[in-house]
C-alpha cells in the first residue's frame, strides 16, 4: 500500500495524481509548517534590490485600482518610494538563494525534477494582488507569512477573454467556486487553466512552487538547433529522378512528398530527438543565477576527502538523466555530459536530490576528475557537514 503524504493532506501520491493533478484544486491546512517565517518581508525587500534578481513590482493606482503598472528588475530604492496602497512584489527563483527553500522541493517527490520551474515569492501589502488571472502551469501556493484570500473560478484557455490595455494578462471576471483564506503553512494546489485571484489580508508572503511543461514550439526550436550544427545535414539533397518535364512554376506532389520524407526521416532519428529534448529540459531557467565556481583541481579534492564535506546539486543548476538498458546518460544545464561508469550511479543519486558524502570511496582518479569537472562547472557544489544536518 502506498504511503500517505502530509503535504497532500494524508492522501497518497497516486490518489493525488489520479484525482487532482491537472484536474481540480486541493486545499491542505498546515501542509508545510516548516515554511513559516523562512523569509521575512524585510528579506524579500532586500533581495529585490539585488541586481541579479529577477523581480517585478506591480502597482494599482489609488484613484483607479483597475489601472495597473509593472516595473521589472533591476529595482532600486526609489521604486519603493511614494507607493500606492495596493502593490505586490514578485521575485522569481528564490529557491536559488535559500537552501532551506530549495530543500522543500523534496516535499513533492511525486513530480519529477524536469517538470520544476522555480519557487516564486510574492510579497503584498494589505489588499495587494496580481489580479484575476490563470496560468498554463501547475502551481502549489503555500502561505509563508501573513494571510491571503484565494478565490478560484472557471477553467480557461488561450481563447479566454483578457482585459485589454493592461500590462498583465487579467481576466475581466471569474465565476467563484472556492473562497478560502490561507494561513502560514497552508497549501493550495491550482491546476493549469483554473482562474484564480489572491488578495493579501495583511502584509503577507506567498510561495509558488511552479511546475511547467515545454511547448511544441520550444521543442521544435531545439531540434532545429541540433540540425543546424550537423554539417552533413547542410549538404543539398540529391534530386528526384526526372523522367519528364513539369511546369516551370509548379512544385509537384511527387517533389513535395520527397522533401517531406527526407525531413521526417531526420525528425524520426531517436538519438537527435532525445538529445534535443534532454538539452531543453535540463536548461537552467535562470542561468544568470548559477554562481561562478572557484576553480579547484583533483589534488584539492583529495585533501578534502574525509573532512566532512558532502556533494549536492547546485540549486540554480539542472541535472537530468535517462537510463537506456543499463547505461546512464546525463545532461546538465542544456548540455550532454560525459561521466565515468563508476561515478554514474552516484551522479544519479545527486540528480535525484540526494547528498553524497565526499570520502575515500570517491578516491579513484577518474571519479575525482568527474567531480572536479562538475564542481568547476557549478553543476555540483560542496556542502560542509554542519550544513547537512
Amino acid at each position: 500500500m502506498s504511503q500517505t503524504l502530509a503535504v497532500l493532506g494524508g492522501i497518497t501520491a497516486e490518489q493525488f495524481l489520479t484525482e487532482y493533478w491537472q484536474k481540480k484544486p486541493l486545499l491542505v491546512r498546515n501542509a508545510l509548517p516548516e515554511i513559516k517565517n523562512l523569509l521575512e518581508p524585510a528579506d524579500v525587500m532586500e533581495l529585490a534590490l539585488d541586481e541579479n534578481i529577477n523581480a517585478r513590482l506591480i502597482k494599482q493606482k489609488d484613484k483607479d485600482p483597475n489601472h495597473w503598472s509593472v516595473k521589472s528588475s533591476p529595482l532600486m530604492k526609489a521604486d519603493f518610494q511614494k507607493m500606492p496602497k495596493l502593490w505586490t512584489l514578485l521575485i522569481q527563483a528564490v529557491d536559488h538563494y535559500s537552501f532551506d527553500l530549495a530543500e522543500l522541493w523534496k516535499k513533492f517527490p511525486f513530480i519529477p525534477q524536469w517538470r520544476r520551474d522555480d519557487i516564486m515569492v510574492s510579497y503584498a501589502s494589505k489588499g495587494g494582488s496580481v489580479g484575476k488571472h490563470f496560468d498554463f502551469y501547475d502551481v502549489f501556493l503555500v502561505q509563508g507569512h501573513g494571510h491571503r484570500r484565494w478565490q478560484l473560478g472557471q477553467m480557461c484557455d488561450a481563447d479566454s477573454e483578457i482585459v485589454a490595455g493592461q500590462p498583465l494578462k487579467l481576466l475581466p471576471e471569474i465565476q467563484i467556486h472556492f473562497d478560502e483564506i490561507l494561513a502560514p503553512g497552508d497549501l493550495l494546489y491550482v491546476p493549469p487553466g483554473l482562474a484564480h485571484y489572491g488578495v493579501a489580508e495583511d502584509d503577507c508572503l506567498t510561495y509558488s512552487f511552479g511546475f511547467r511543461m515545454p511547448n511544441v514550439a520550444e521543442m521544435m526550436d531545439r531540434v532545429s538547433d541540433k540540425f543546424a550544427v550537423d554539417q552533413l545535414l547542410k549538404n543539398p539533397l540529391t534530386d528526384i529522378l526526372r523522367e519528364k518535364m513539369t511546369s516551370v512554376g509548379q512544385i509537384s506532389q511527387t517533389e513535395l512528398e520527397y522533401l517531406k520524407t527526407k525531413l521526417l526521416t531526420q525528425l524520426q532519428n531517436p538519438a537527435v530527438l532525445e538529445d534535443a529534448l534532454m538539452s531543453l529540459m535540463s536548461e537552467s531557467k535562470y542561468p544568470e543565477n548559477i554562481p561562478e565556481a572557484e576553480a579547484i583541481g583533483s589534488g584539492d579534492l583529495e585533501q578534502a576527502l574525509d573532512q566532512g564535506y558532502s556533494l549536492m546539486l547546485e540549486p540554480a543548476s539542472r541535472l537530468l538523466y535517462t537510463e537506456v538498458e543499463t547505461k546512464l546518460l546525463f545532461w546538465a544545464n542544456g548540455e550532454g555530459i560525459c561521466i565515468s561508469d563508476d561515478f554514474a550511479p552516484l551522479l544519479k543519486q545527486l540528480a535525484d536530490g540526494n547528498l553524497i558524502l565526499l570520502d575515500e570511496k570517491l578516491a579513484r582518479p577518474e571519479m575525482l576528475e568527474d567531480i572536479v569537472n562538475l564542481l568547476n562547472e557549478s553543476i555540483l557544489m560542496l556542502l560542509p557537514a554542519v550544513d547537512t544536518e
